[in-house]
């Protein structure tokens, strides 16, 4: 048995489910992790061992290896597809009898064009290619690869995003230690491989270098090593570089995932760099790369980091360069300012996120506006437009909170996603008040009713009809003198003339509902994350929010 099959044997033998706690402090570069999730059913069932899995270059197919039932031997190559990123994974597809057979088929690595998958068998660390014609045709059956992988152990691939560069595990000469990460290229898709290259001391050790996992954009790699603990238990790494075309620099232990115990390995950080994928022990889990938006670290991000944003506007700045990825793009600009904006929790008087499975109450998450639920409203928690949602039957549901605030009292800005509804029926309603959020009773347009006190102030209405069975983010804003509509980051109505006050209302809201309980207010559909801010809000920030 090779050198890897018997790491494999142990990595195999090695599974307990352990408590993470992620350490307040903990940062590394720009980000952070979140608290990993593991993943379950329909790509990892209950049992079965994932040995690896990639990404398509779009994010809407992930392509792993497992034994499960209806495949043609031991481990083959799967793969599950999803209509968009933050939609749920369907079930997985087997790629048939050329890809597979009674051996185990392991670590797959797809090209960017989706036309070449590469992996090997279990039993030996020979590289093998299937290529097709297009995505609509059937796999050719396997070639084994030759010059210049031919010859030594070349495992565990991953290509860069341009499909011009494939990183691959090796014990070819010229290694650090017992396995090294290295890197070949070709001129074009059609081109021969170049002799592979050593990624260098701070990426490889003298000991065991697996799994590597590039960015989209070639400046952060994730790796498994055993580099830093007694040689036999892998843990996750990794290395960034300033451009794809920089060395590496020195690899970070990523020890808020590491605490999670037992051996981590496998990485695979999804194309917008927003998650990243690993096994421990025999169960596979996700977790979110959160930026650093604290800049000051004052335990708040506030209008202090925004200014400290500000003054590095333009600048090739690390400290503020959170976006388009959470390890930035080279400059502070908008696209940092968007990831910030998500970010400014301090100017939420309340927060719904909807994510509860079960029970009747929908919990505040900014302060203690806890909202209970009426009629039989229906938690989705795989629905969701970040994460869960709460679905409405249009007949009887809907939500209600105590007095949260006064429209007379200032400025404020309101949020929400939405799919679905019907003309007449109401989003979000103060009772003894006015409905803040509903949509005209002819064409379905989103309109605002809140407003003056005058006997000729009337609603403000916009042109956008949002119930075409997509979700929306739509939002309200009164800023002191306008009031303002906005449909997926966009501004769609605004008041022509000043205004010089919003009605005074005490009453609590109403999800789902008009303002008086009324039949036909009652909205059909999906709501999640509701979102009320005692400021009003820029263009720049609800756009940014309606990412």
């Amino acid at each position: 048995m090779k050198w890897l099959n018997a790491y494999r044997m142990k990595l195999v033998l090695v599974g307990f489910i352990a408590t993470f706690v992620l350490s307040a402090g903990s940062a590394y570069a720009d980000f952070t992790f979140s608290a990993p999730v593991r993943l379950g059913p329909p790509i990892w069932p209950a049992q079965g061992d994932p040995q690896s899995c990639c990404f398509s270059k779009d994010g809407l197919e992930l392509y792993f290896s497992q034994n499960r039932s209806g495949g043609y031997g031991q481990n083959d190559i799967w793969v599950a597809r999803r209509e968009t990123v933050v939609a749920p994974w369907g079930e997985p597809v087997n790629l048939g009898p050329n890809v597979n057979g009674p051996q185990s088929e392991v670590d797959p690595a797809i090209s960017p064009d989706g036309l070449e998958l590469y992996f090997n068998w279990m039993t030996d660390e020979r590289l093998r290619v299937c290529s097709r014609a297009s995505k609509d045709t059937p796999w050719s059956k396997l070639v084994f690869m030759g010059a210049p992988f031919a010859g030594y152990d070349c495992i565990m691939t991953e290509f860069s995003a341009d499909g011009l560069s494939l990183y691959s595990v090796s014990n070819r000469p010229g290694r650090y230690g017992h396995a090294d990460i290295w890197v070949s290229a070709r001129a074009t898709s059609s081109a021969p491989w170049s002799n592979p290259v050593n990624l260098g001391p701070n990426i490889n050790d003298p000991m065991w270098e697996f799994y590597p996992s590039l960015s989209s954009d070639g400046r952060v790699l994730f790796f498994s090593s055993n580099q830093q603990t007694d040689g036999t238990t892998l843990e996750l790494f990794f290395s960034t570089r300033a451009t794809a075309a920089d060395a590496w620099g020195p690899a970070i232990n990523c020890d808020v995932i590491n605490q999670l115990g037992g051996e981590v390995y496998d990485p695979e950080l999804s194309p917008d760099g927003s998650v990243l994928y690993f096994t421990r022990g025999s169960s596979a889990y996700q977790s979110s790369l959160v930026p650093i938006v604290d800049f000051n670290s004052d335990g708040i991000v506030d209008a202090a980091d925004v200014c400290i944003m500000v003054h590095h506007w333009g600048e090739n700045y690390s400290l503020c360069d959170i976006g388009l990825m959470p390890w930035g793009d080279g400059i502070v600009n908008v696209e940092d300012m968007k990831v910030i904006a998500k970010h400014l929790d301090d100017r939420l008087i309340a927060i719904w996120k909807l994510d509860e499975t079960e029970d009747d109450i929908a919990y505040d998450s900014a302060r203690t506006n806890d909202a209970t639920l009426s009629g039989q409203p229906l938690w989705q928690p795989d629905v969701g437009m970040v994460g869960g949602a709460l679905q409405l039957d249009g007949i009887d549901d809907y939500v209600r909170t105590n007095h949260v605030l006064n429209p007379a009292d200032g400025a404020f800005s309101v949020l929400a996603w939405v799919k679905g509804g019907a003309p007449g029926q109401v989003i979000l309603s103060q009772a003894n008040g006015m409905n803040w959020l509903c949509l005209d009773s002819v064409e379905g347009y989103l309109m605002m009713e809140l407003k003056a006190t005058g006997r000729s102030a009337g609603p403000l209405m916009s042109q956008s009809v949002i119930t075409d069975g997509n979700w929306h983010r739509i939002g309200l804003v009164w800023d002191g003198s306008y009031r303002h509509l906005y449909v997926d980051g966009m501004e769609v109505a605004k008041d022509v003339t000043p205004l010089s006050d919003l009605a005074s209302a005490e009453g609590g809201l109403y999800f789902g509902v008009g303002s008086t309980l009324a039949p036909g207010t009652f909205f059909s559909g999906l709501i999640d994350d509701v979102r009320i801010y005692d400021v009003a809000l820029s263009a720049e920030e609800i756009a940014a929010l309606a990412q």
